[in-house]
């Protein structure tokens, strides 16, 4: 067991430096600079706070300047930087298919009115039902979850929503290349089980389908509880009246019990943390399209989007012993009890990456910097995700240094904070394709005294594109 321990080390070893000189590859302007910093975040001792502490780190061997510089200043090549992402080993489900989470999480910037392409973003309050809208940028994620219940994710893209973007059109358009990023990876071929990808509420979950449909991929959406759908169309009958087929059935309420009707799955599955989960499943339901909204500029008759639909209702919650039914929409029709089960406990996992969002906000300083310019946040963006990303494949490899306090963690189990902790040892062993960095003196600077003449100028947040609401406001603006 020991030789083949020392083998599986050898070989995350052999990944993690591989990946470190890909990551080195891919930056065309300030590539020292920006490494260095990449490594700073990973072996800081706490979390980041601020860009210039970084530079006080043993690992960062240049000024505070130079980091200012490639940062505003550096470039990398993001393609080639996905695709290397995609190339790593990806986690699977338990019975061995890839199950993706797309979600949107925002860098607030309320008090920078000179940063441009900030938009509205919904931020949850502490109480129940309280909400906000402060501006900032949305950066929408997609990562691969694990089994289990786990702190860990592995981030494979990121993309900032800006004031003339769609986001279900922007978000499409990212699964897709997320995907065929997979494929072209050799991570998922023909006669293997299809993609997973989950999302939340805020998705057009129908529209995603048909966009995406014809892609190796399966999705699950969760929706509101105020929503109506709509059964499969009787069998036409003729008439002597004449009339074309139906193409809807009755009602499916999800807040009136008196309109559903008996459900074609059920099961009871007893969990560890919620207690009994029940689930019931509809299958072949679809909702009411209309020519509105991301439909507006479909031509033909609106096509009807049948799917499974999912009641998910958990004796309780951590803190919560009465906690309320959740509704998933599935694009699978006909899924039987085992194919359910893995839909919904699919979706459980996708809060594993709330976990990622909190790990490189308040411990990586995702959104500490107070850049102002949207170019240098994506740079920012895009270095916090490869410092994920090395902790990730640092995981088989870290010791656990605890704190007096803490309770010892399993093999292999270690949080990504610990797995931080650790890095600076594990950087030694790494590939370290940073050169020295030569001596050098600061610049002038601006002459003491003299009045800044190029002030930056003020931008309004928000949308800059807004959709037309009816069919015809959309035809007379098209002409």
């Amino acid at each position: 067991m020991s030789v083949l321990d020392d083998a599986a080390r050898v070989e995350s070893l052999s990944v993690l430096s591989c990946f470190r000189e890909d990551f080195h590859a891919c930056l065309s302007r300030r590539a020292d600079a920006l490494f260095e910093l990449t490594d700073a975040v990973l072996c800081a001792d706490g979390p980041v706070t601020s860009l210039v502490d970084l530079t006080l780190v043993a690992e960062h061997q240049r000024g505070h300047g130079a980091m200012y510089d490639a940062l505003n200043c550096g470039r990398l090549q993001v393609e080639r930087l996905r695709r290397s992402l995609a190339s790593l080993p990806l986690p699977r489900a338990a019975d061995g298919r890839i199950v993706l989470a797309v979600d949107v999480s925002p860098w607030l910037r309320p008090d920078a009115p000179t940063s441009a392409e900030r938009l509205f973003c919904h931020v949850y309050g502490r109480a129940k039902s309280n909400s906000q809208f402060i501006p900032g940028w949305p950066y929408s994620f997609v990562a691969a979850l694990e089994t289990g219940r786990t702190s860990w994710t592995a981030l494979l893209d990121a993309v900032r929503l800006g004031p003339a973007d769609d986001a279900t059109a922007v978000t499409a358009a990212q699964l897709r290349e997320v995907v065929d990023r997979i494929i072209a990876a050799g991570h998922w071929s023909d006669g293997d089980p299809d993609i997973l990808i989950v999302m939340d509420a805020g998705y057009d979950v129908t529209r995603l389908a048909f966009v995406l449909t014809d892609l190796p991929v399966e999705l699950v959406g969760r929706l509101r509880s105020d929503r109506v759908l709509l059964r499969p169309a009787p069998p036409h009958r003729y008439s002597p009246k004449g009339g074309r087929p139906r193409k809807h059935g009755g009602t499916f309420t999800l807040a009136k019990s008196d309109t559903w009707h008996e459900p074609e799955v059920a099961t009871v599955t007893d969990t560890t943390r919620y207690g009994k989960a029940e689930a019931m499943a509809w299958d072949r339901m679809h909702p009411r399209l209309t020519h509105r909204g991301p439909w507006l500029d479909h031509e033909g008759d609106l096509p009807v989007l049948h799917g499974t639909l999912i009641r998910l209702r958990v004796e309780y919650l951590p803190g919560d012993r009465d906690p309320k039914p959740v509704w998933l929409w599935s694009s699978v029709t006909g899924a039987s009890a085992g194919l359910v089960d893995v839909f919904w406990q699919a979706f459980l996992r996708r809060f594993d990456l709330e976990h990622t969002f909190r790990m490189i906000k308040q411990t990586l300083g995702w959104t500490r910097p107070k850049v102002r310019e949207p170019d240098t946040a994506d740079r920012w963006t895009w270095l916090v995700i490869i410092a994920h990303t090395q902790l990730r494949l640092a995981r088989p490899l870290a010791e656990d240094l605890r704190r007096p306090w803490e309770k010892p963690a399993e093999p292999g189990r270690l949080t990504p904070a610990r797995v931080r902790r650790g890095f600076r040892n594990l950087r030694a062993k790494t590939a370290r394709p940073a050169a020295a960095p030569k001596p050098s003196r600061p610049g002038p600077g601006r002459p003491t005294g003299s009045k800044n003449r190029r002030r930056a100028p003020n931008h309004d947040v928000g949308k800059t594109v807004k959709r037309d609401l009816s069919i015809a406001e959309h035809k007379n603006r098209a002409g």
